[in-house]
């Protein structure tokens, strides 16, 4: 197992305006990049980067608006604004075509860079995918999706976090480590980040942009998650033109790659070895 510790922090420099966290790999590795979720960033991804192969070159961006990354100039963005900052720093990092994870929202990222870039991704994994709910252009977000930002100005992070990281872990009771690593991730965002974040969920569309990937794609979910329930990971997944698996995982709930990073870490690296050989 690597450990975190040998992950090397990455501060704003690059042409993209991103931070992130990288762990180098050997001189010709697969590239893996990792996308988090809404209330999450790129330490989220710790303990699934720790258990990853090492030959891998693995990347993990901080959103932009999140962690000191360049937000996205919309004030109400969609995830193919998103999927923009994610090809500018693919380009400035001059990485050679990937394995891309997203989990979350992150999906909704994830899916529409592959959807737009084919020549780009290796494969896909869907982690605890969040749907989107194709939002029109100016129109108003669904009342449970307003009551997002709604909260987190109201309260602010901290308590936003304390009100809501919980139901991202199932058995949190059991999981005091896990639960202390999602509250703490959800109440260092920025509430301008993660109000546009919450837009780019309303204007999202998964299951079109699942339906344009041509590159092969996993879909995983925690078989307790009561955020993007199984459900929704199944009828993702039959969207798909070309399935690499769809996997649900016992004991876990929305926080996947924290809650379960062995399973998960399992997933990438069968993606890596049919298709990064």
């Amino acid at each position: 197992m690597n450990a975190v510790a040998d992950i090397a922090r990455i501060v704003p420099g690059n042409a993209a305006g991103i931070r992130l966290l990288r762990r180098s790999g050997q001189a010709n590795g697969a590239t893996v990049v990792l996308l988090h979720g809404i209330g999450s960033n790129a330490a989220s991804f710790e303990p699934l980067i720790a258990t990853l192969p090492a030959s891998c070159d693995i990347i993990a961006w901080n959103a932009p608006g999140y962690g000191g990354s360049q937000p996205v100039a919309a004030k109400h963005p969609s995830p193919a604004d998103y999927a923009d900052a994610l090809d500018k720093l693919v380009r400035a990092l001059n990485l050679p075509p990937f394995v891309l994870a997203g989990h979350s929202l992150g999906c909704l990222f994830a899916a529409r860079f592959a959807a737009s870039h084919s020549d780009r991704v290796r494969a896909l994994a869907l982690l605890s995918p969040a749907l989107g709910y194709r939002v029109s252009p100016g129109a108003a977000l669904p009342a449970g999706v307003q009551a997002r930002i709604d909260d987190i100005v109201a309260l602010g992070p901290a308590e936003f976090a304390a009100k809501r990281a919980a139901r991202l872990v199932h058995a949190p009771e059991r999981k005091p480590q896990v639960l202390a690593a999602v509250r703490a991730a959800m109440a260092a965002v920025d509430t301008a980040g993660y109000t546009q974040a919450v837009y780019a969920l309303g204007a999202g569309d998964l299951l079109a942009d699942a339906a344009r990937i041509d590159a092969p794609v996993a879909v995983a979910v925690g078989a307790e998650d009561v955020v993007t329930p199984p459900e929704n990971a199944r009828t993702l997944h039959a969207a798909l033109r070309r399935s690499a698996g769809f996997h649900e995982i016992p004991d876990a709930g929305h926080a996947l790659p924290q809650e379960s990073p062995a399973a998960v870490a399992d997933i990438l690296s069968e993606l890596l070895e049919r298709h990064c050989g």
